[in-house]
């Protein structure tokens, strides 16, 4: 990174997915500033391209011998090789993003070693927030009430209606994954489940932020999650309090025998 004129390494790869995000961020917000909403395809266009190109940039001068998986690359299976990778997405909710007045998109960066993210940071650029594995986010005490569980606003599975009534939850939307995830980090909501599948851009930054937060986020059966697998797509998910885990399994369990 450029400071003050001089090239400056960051040494810690938690500090350079925190900075990076932040920067991809700041860049989507002068976006949204510059282009207006009276065209939203090109404001997302633009917010894709943007935040991708700065992205890849900033990796590619920070950590050169690294491997890239973004959402908005090229996917040469190169990466398949290398034990360090990073998997981001530069505009999750690039359907949000395109709306005045919506905060729930947001900007990932993950770095992935044997499977596992060890460094993230997630960006909400619209909070003026960003989420990170180090120092990890201290989750508050949960407030007494009905349990939140945060779903998608486009596609509802009819697995997670079926969660919330088992749990006698209430059902809470949101736009990106990497804002429902939030969201249970912050303690706006106590689960996200996600069924329907998803790509590993989409999860891998948010997951190791909650993962570091002392969440719970595994496969809807309950078994790991595991990144820069030859095939990017991600079936399913849960991220929630250790304390609901068992019970969001078992009650996925019972969504997929009443589905069929």
């Amino acid at each position: 990174m450029n400071v003050g004129g001089n090239e400056l390494v960051v040494a810690s790869d938690h500090e350079l997915a925190r900075l990076a995000a932040v920067a991809a961020g700041r860049a989507l917000m002068a976006l949204r500033d510059e282009i207006g909403f009276d065209d939203p395809k090109r404001l997302r266009d633009e917010g894709d391209r943007t935040a991708h190109v700065l992205l890849m940039q900033l990796l590619a001068e920070q950590r050169p011998d690294d491997a890239v998986l973004s959402e908005e690359g090229l996917d040469g299976k190169e990466r398949l090789g290398s034990r360090r990778v990073w998997i981001v997405d530069p505009l999750d909710g690039t359907r949000e993003f395109g709306e005045a007045g919506r905060t729930d998109w947001a900007v990932h960066v993950a770095l992935i070693e044997d499977g596992v993210p060890v460094a993230a940071a997630v960006a909400l650029p619209a909070r003026d927030m960003v989420m990170t594995t180090s120092p990890p986010e201290s989750r508050p005490q949960r407030e007494p009430g009905r349990l939140r569980l945060v779903v998608s606003r486009s596609h509802t599975p009819p697995e997670a209606v079926v969660v919330a009534q088992e749990l006698d939850a209430e059902l809470v939307y949101m736009g990106s994954a990497g804002a429902k995830t939030m969201a249970v980090v912050l303690g706006d909501a106590d689960a996200y489940v996600h069924v329907g599948g998803q790509y590993e851009w989409d999860s891998a930054a948010p997951v190791g932020v909650a993962l570091a937060a002392g969440l719970r986020a595994t496969r809807v059966d309950g078994s790991p999650l595991r990144y820069n697998r030859e095939n990017p797509w991600l079936p399913d998910q849960i991220v929630c309090r250790p304390d609901l885990h068992d019970a969001i399994v078992s009650a996925v369990r019972t969504a997929a025998t009443t589905q069929h």
